[in-house]
């Protein structure tokens, strides 16, 4: 009996051996997986979750269609040009943007405005979108250069400036929406004396 006793008890110190292994074991991928868990959502938070500042930019891809200019003290000029603008869009989600305004400037005064109409940009994805653009020197006050400034170069240049605020809602996850809006400042300049072609383009 003694020695069944013993074989019993070693039996019973085996088994709890064992649950007590299991247990350990199960603790530990209980945990590994609370980890794991963490830095999903961590990630999820810090890379998906975080809505970045679209980018709005015009492209050197313009194609000027006429151009009327006069080469005076006064510089006059009517210019008409298919432009590009690019809406780079860097999140998981799509970015729906309002009616946005685009102001071309000569010297600092306005001498033309387009209107970009609403629309969507694809999560990780960029919109292109052309537009025509008409300037004309008549919006110029008193048609001079305002403030004294020499934008119009003896070798005939023409410098421009573009600016718009895009105003919009990033949608992540398809639960989530987060205003953003975006600035575009370029600077164009146009060769007038080499068939009006853009001579250089500037974003910032």
């Amino acid at each position: 009996m003694g020695e069944k006793s013993r074989d019993a008890e070693s039996a019973m110190q085996s088994s709890k051996e064992l649950k007590r292994k299991k247990r350990i074991k199960l603790a530990i991928y209980i945990a590994i997986f609370v980890v794991f868990q963490i830095i999903v959502i961590t990630v999820f938070g810090l890379v998906i979750m975080k809505a970045k500042t679209p980018k709005l930019r015009l492209s050197n891809n313009i194609d000027i269609q006429s151009a009327s200019v006069g080469n005076s003290s006064s510089p006059s000029f009517d210019i008409s040009f298919v432009a590009q603008l690019r809406v780079k869009n860097s999140n998981f989600g799509p970015y729906k943007f309002d009616n946005t305004t685009a102001t071309f400037t000569y010297g600092g005064a306005t001498v033309g405005q387009v209107i970009v109409p609403k629309g969507k940009v694809g999560l990780k994805s960029t919109k292109k979108i052309n537009v025509i653009v008409s300037l004309s020197s008549s919006q110029l006050p008193n048609n001079a250069n305002p403030a004294g400034k020499q934008y119009w170069t003896p070798d005939l240049t023409l410098t421009l400036g573009a600016t718009a605020k895009m105003t919009g809602k990033v949608e992540l996850m398809w639960i989530m929406k987060k205003k953003k809006s975006t600035n575009m400042n370029c600077t164009l300049i146009i060769d007038v004396n080499d068939h009006n072609k853009l001579r250089s383009l500037e974003c910032k």
